[in-house]
């Protein structure tokens, strides 16, 4: 195998998967010449366009079904969001935490499926893929709705598709309306391949979903190649959690951390503990263990669906985890712990998001946080800003 790179000086040469045009990325064998910046997704041609997949299409009017009405501040940017797609046009809803940025979407769905329309609700993380297909098959209770994620890829049309970014790249001009959500997470925020993979599904319009939009999308909007809905209250109405701040040496916020886990099982409520490292789930779980039913989980725990059903039916009090699950997942009466919430892994994004799991039930609004530091942490300084900001926003709508 040789590279290229002398030989491809055209921009006739293109890889129509990632649209990498950059000579070095392109390689040549004895099948031909391919791209190698995408070749972990299957081997594309130079210059050979991906196929289309044939997908079912069915006109599909329904209404969906919600546990709770809309309150007047989110069917005010339901409204607004349908307006802008319908006139064609890209939107990024910009909600807090627990807005329900999930079932703002709802209505545009359904305007969709009304026409026929091909939609997908694709998501960064696989965990948080799997409980928005759950909802949203909750919410079209008459559709069919699938997950495609990694363990779950024997099935790839539906009704309704719900995926990760990853997956995206099966799905070449096939949806009329792609919804993005928490795109400034890892691993899609950055990574200019899944970026063009997401652009290369979309022949319609995007929908946009973020508490925490990157300096990207924001000046996106700057140029007027969308527009951007705010929504900074949750349904209930209570304002978002702002964390207490416990700058202490690590022992003594070790044994901090047991008296909260403790305290908290035995008011039966639910711990998310969340640790920079995966390797610090090993010593933290075997330190909880006597106090409280714990378990880790981490991107490689093998058996992570069954750790969070366990934890959902309350057979777990505390869930010692990474950053995995900072985002998409909704427990009540679930509280937060962030150690070394002054690690360079907590961006103030993360914590955000983090912070942004207390409180999200309509019937269960309270929840405390506390964040364990040992040194300044102008991440979290910026977090907290922001946060607050959010409240006074709400406040002042």
């Amino acid at each position: 195998m040789r590279c290229l790179y002398r030989d491809m000086q055209t921009p006739e040469q293109i890889c129509w998967r990632c649209h990498n045009t950059d000579p070095n990325y392109f390689y040549t064998d004895e099948k031909g010449t391919y791209c190698r910046r995408c070749v972990s997704f299957g081997r594309l041609e130079v210059n050979q366009k991906p196929v289309s997949p044939k997908l079912s299409q069915k006109v599909l009017k329904i209404e969906p079904v919600l546990e709770f009405s809309l309150t007047e501040a989110q069917q005010s940017v339901s409204d607004q969001a349908r307006k802008i797609l319908a006139a064609q046009k890209s939107c990024m809803i910009y909600a807090c935490t627990g807005a329900g940025k999930t079932e703002l979407t709802l209505g545009a769905i359904s305007d969709y499926l009304s026409q026929g329309k091909k939609v997908c609700f694709a998501i960064s993380r696989r965990q948080v893929v799997l409980e928005i297909a759950k909802r949203l098959s909750a919410n079209f209770p008459t559709l069919k709705v699938i997950a495609v994620c990694q363990g779950y890829t024997k099935e790839t049309d539906a009704d309704l598709i719900v995926c990760t970014t990853h997956q995206l790249y099966r799905y070449p001009g096939c949806f009329d309306l792609l919804i993005l959500d928490e795109l400034d997470a890892f691993p899609y925020a950055g990574n200019q391949v899944l970026e063009q993979i997401a652009q290369n599904s979309c022949r319609g319009q995007k929908l946009l979903l973020t508490a925490t939009p990157d300096k990207a999308c924001l000046e996106a909007v700057e140029r007027g190649e969308m527009e951007m809905i705010e929504l900074f209250v949750r349904p209930h109405g209570h304002p978002l959690c702002l964390p207490q701040v416990c700058r202490l040496p690590q022992w003594m916020a070790l044994i901090h951390v047991i008296y909260r886990c403790r305290s908290w099982s035995r008011q039966k409520k639910r711990v998310l503990l969340f640790l920079p490292r995966k390797s610090d789930g090993i010593w933290m779980k075997a330190v909880l263990s006597p106090f409280c039913r714990a378990e880790r989980i981490h991107s490689s725990t093998p058996n992570k669906d069954e750790i969070m059903d366990a934890f959902r039916e309350k057979k777990l009090e505390v869930l010692v985890c990474t950053t995995l699950l900072e985002r998409g997942i909704t427990v009540p009466s679930v509280q937060v712990l962030v150690w070394r919430a002054d690690h360079a892994v907590f961006t103030t994004a993360s914590l955000i998001q983090i912070l942004g799991r207390v409180g999200r039930v309509y019937t269960d609004p309270s929840g405390a946080s506390v964040c364990y530091i040992s040194r300044p942490a102008r991440n979290l300084k910026e977090c907290i800003r922001q946060l607050a900001w959010m409240n006074s926003s709400a406040r002042s709508a």
